[in-house]
Order: C-alpha cells, then sequence, then structure tokens
C-alpha cells in the first residue's frame, strides 16, 4: 500500500531519562519506521529505536557486521547488496512494504575517505563516493525527514583532493568545505531543506569525546533543532560534569567479552613507563625519539600516541584499532588495551549486544559505529521534527537556505603539554597548574 503523508500511529515508548544515566535499548514498542543505510553494527539504530523509531529494512555489505545483525535482530530484514544496487523497489520489497515517504531514511555513508584520522581522499576514494549513492537514494525515497551523519573532516572536504584541480570540473570544487556545499546542494534540488550540526557525544552524556557532523533533511523547509549541552567540564557553563571512563568501566563492571586487540612486547615496555592519563609526553626524550622515530618530528595529530587512558575524565573517541602505537587506548591501571567489553560499554551498546568476528572484527564495528546515546539525541530532534511538519500537514511552498550550526564540537579535557612544560594527562585542561604532576621541564632546555 503506498504510504501517504499522513501521520503513521505511533506507540511511544516509556520516556527515556538522559542525565547521564544509561540508556536502556530493547524495550521500546514500535513507533516511527525507518529505512537503514550502511546499518554497520546498529549503534546510531538502536539510539534511535530507544527515541521512539523503528527499522523496517536494513542494509549493509559488511560480512561481519550482517553477521552482527542477524545475531541480534534476526527478524530485520536486511539487503547485503551494495546501495549501488538498491532503490526504492528492492528496498520496498526487502521491507516487505511500500517505503515511498517513509517518515525516516538513516545513514552513514562511510567516513575513511573523509576522516582527519585518514588519508583524507573524499570521493577520489571510492568510499567516498557512496555519499552520491546516499543522496540517490534519498531522492527515489523522498523520505518526509533524513539524517547522514559522519565524521567532523567532512565538513572542510574539497570535492577533489589537493593537487587533483581540473578544467573538466568546476573551480570551487577544490576548495575547502566544497564537498559539503555539493551535497546540500544536490538535497535542495530534490526539495529538502538541510541543517548541518557538528557535536559532539560527551556533550550530552556519552562517557567519550567523539566528534560528528550530522545532517538533518525534510522536505518541509521546517528547521530541526539540535538541543544545547547537557555537560560540560566548564564551570561557567553551570552544568553538570562530563561523565568518565572509570563510571563506565570501573570496578562494578562485568566484561561481557573480554577478547581483545592487545599491544606487543614492544608498544607494552613503551607503555608501560606511561603514566593513568599520559601519552607519549610522558616518556623520557630518548625513549619518545626511540619508540616514534620519524613521527616524532612531525607536528600536530600525535596526543593518541603511547596514550594510556585516565578514568578521572572522558574516554578518547573509539577506535577501530585500538592496539595500534598512534591510536593507543591502553586500560588505565591494567597494561593491556581495551577489551571488546570496554569499548562496547563506551559505545553504550547493551550489555548483552553480542558482536560477529574475531577480535579485530568486533573492535572495527565498535569504532565504526555512532554512539548509542547520540543516536537517541538525534532521533529525538527528528521526533520533534515530525510532530512539526504533522502540525503543518502541507509541504513548504519554499526552500530555505541550509544551515550549519557548531554546537560546542570541540572539547579540551587534558593538557600534556604547554610553554615547554609536560604534564601527565590525568588533570583538567580548565584546571589550575598548582598540584598538577610536572613530569619535565623542556623550556629551559
Amino acid at each position: 500500500m503506498p504510504m501517504t503523508d499522513t501521520p503513521h500511529p505511533v506507540r511511544r515508548p516509556p520516556k527515556c531519562q538522559q542525565g547521564g544515566k544509561a540508556i536502556v535499548v530493547g524495550t521500546s514498542l514500535p513507533g516511527r519506521p525507518f529505512v537503514s543505510l550502511f546499518s554497520g553494527a546498529m549503534g546510531l539504530d538502536l539510539g534511535l529505536e530507544e527515541s521512539g523509531f523503528h527499522p523496517v529494512v536494513c542494509n549493509e555489505i559488511d560480512e561481519m557486521a550482517v553477521a552482527t545483525i542477524r545475531r541480534n535482530r534476526p527478524a530485520l530484514p536486511i539487503i547485503t547488496d551494495s546501495i549501488e544496487k538498491l532503490g526504492l523497489a528492492e528496498l520496498s520489497e526487502g521491507a516487505g512494504m511500500d517505503v515511498s515517504g517513509i517518515d525516516l531514511v538513516v545513514g552513514g555513508p562511510p567516513c575513511q575517505a573523509f576522516s582527519v584520522f585518514g588519508q583524507r581522499q573524499g570521493i577520489s576514494d571510492g568510499r567516498g563516493k557512496l555519499v552520491f549513492e546516499f543522496i540517490r537514494v534519498i531522492s527515489e525515497i523522498k523520505p518526509k525527514t533524513f539524517i547522514m551523519e559522519n565524521v567532523r573532516g567532512l565538513h572542510s572536504m574539497p570535492v577533489l583532493p589537493k593537487g587533483s584541480a581540473s578544467r573538466d570540473f568546476p573551480p570551487d570544487w577544490s576548495k575547502k568545505g566544497s564537498l559539503l556545499r555539493e551535497i546540500l546542494k544536490r538535497f535542495e534540488a530534490d526539495g529538502y531543506r538541510v541543517d548541518c550540526f557538528l557535536v559532539n557525544a560527551v556533550n550530552y552524556g556519552a562517557p567519550q569525546i567523539r566528534e560528528r557532523l550530522i545532517l538533518i533533511g525534510n522536505r518541509f523547509n521546517v528547521a530541526a533543532k539540535f538541543p544545547e549541552p547537557e555537560f560540560s567540564n566548564r564551570a561557567k557553563d553551570g552544568l553538570p560534569p562530563f561523565r568518565t571512563l572509570g563510571e563506565v568501566i570501573g570496578n562494578e563492571f562485568v566484561d561481557p567479552d573480554r577478547s581483545a586487540m592487545n599491544f606487543s612486547p614492544r608498544k607494552l615496555g613503551y607503555l608501560s613507563m606511561v603514566p593513568p592519563g599520559g601519552n607519549w609526553r610522558s616518556l623520557p626524550v630518548e625513549i619518545q625519539r626511540e619508540s616514534m622515530g620519524k613521527t616524532w618530528h612531525l607536528k600536530g595529530g600525535r596526543s593518541a600516541y603511547w596514550r594510556k587512558l585516565s578514568m578521572d575524565f572522558p574516554c578518547p573517541t573509539v577506535v577501530t584499532m585500538p592496539n595500534h602505537a598512534g591510536t593507543s587506548m591502553c586500560h588505565p591501571t591494567e597494561l593491556r588495551a581495551l577489551t571488546v567489553g570496554e569499548m562496547a560499554a563506551v559505545q553504550e551498546f547493551p550489555r548483552d549486544w553480542s558482536f560477529a568476528g574475531s577480535p579485530t572484527d568486533k573492535c572495527r564495528q565498535i569504532g565504526n559505529a555512532v554512539p548509542v546515546r547520540l543516536g537517541f539525541v538525534t532521533g529525538k530532534v527528528v521526533d520533534s521534527l515530525l510532530d512539526e511538519i504533522e502540525e503543518k500537514g502541507v509541504y513548504a511552498p519554499s526552500l530555505g537556505q541550509s544551515t550549519m550550526t557548531h554546537v560546542r564540537p570541540h572539547v579540551r579535557t587534558r593538557t600534556f603539554f604547554r610553554a615547554g612544560r609536560v604534564f601527565a594527562g590525568s588533570h583538567s585542561y580548565y584546571g589550575e597548574e598548582a598540584g598538577q604532576m610536572l613530569l619535565f621541564d623542556t623550556s629551559t632546555r
């Protein structure tokens, strides 16, 4: 049966208590339907479920992520073909219903091509081109709303990487930010107003520093409104403090999956010299040079090198390779990498969510996922947006300009180095220097 713009019946789940408390997933009754693309391990989808939505079909091609979905959501239809082969007909067949005009379509096209941790090749990387396939599917389905999430690096990427400009393409395609402008231009051509938000999960009660770019589009020219931060590490904000890693994996934590991608004996040797909350700067200079090689001479982008986490602060961004020297996620008090269960807890997956594959497969799925809490917060934004759309009941006669809002995305929690002085990592960026543990002073050397 073709779907119309008549609101879908909504059976609301019990109101979720945010406030830093754990999000309980799996108790929500079916609500607004949505199509999930690039589903991965379903971090975004689980948050949306808790905010009052339910997936009717999902699409994922990674074999282990597909196995994870089937293990945890055996009744959920899943299409394992590439998005390049999908359109309205295929997704409707998979869902067992006509998904045209559905309330919501969500997806996070592969972000490695845009990530500041990667090569930032943009659409010259085949994965980067899939963002335009996402736009095509939106154009075919014409949902009332959509969510597209990605890494923060997308907002500054050019369409063409540096040095690849050509007379065959518009000259501004080589400029910073041109890729996002082109994406918005294409969505607008299909009649969507798009509100973009640079946000950080830690501001909403996640125990993790994780910046994301979230695009929320709708065909009714209604402005989406992302909430202001609810937690902070700045006294002037008058908000509850950030949740910490210790609150999640501290003494009372019972690990549901102790498998891990652990460090080599060589790496463990260097990490044994780093205090909790420290990184490569905590090592003597001669050991820094020895252990880091050419990386030691680089400027910037090294804060995760030989990093040992702190129970007293939010966890840094959970990565796909926690045992690499440059993306180290060493446990604060035990000389080892975080386990699969600990990484999943930081991302706030349900305790009984079982990941398929080897430790490497599991870490990749967890590191690529959207924090469940950020999915929940975004879902509440879209739920309110749909309420407003349903109250108006008509399409907008004209399209407003798309927007970009920064909601304190860049958060500083610790200082490792300042004015030639090297500190242990377990102290606040906004705290007084008095009482901080000074490891050594290079300003007079």
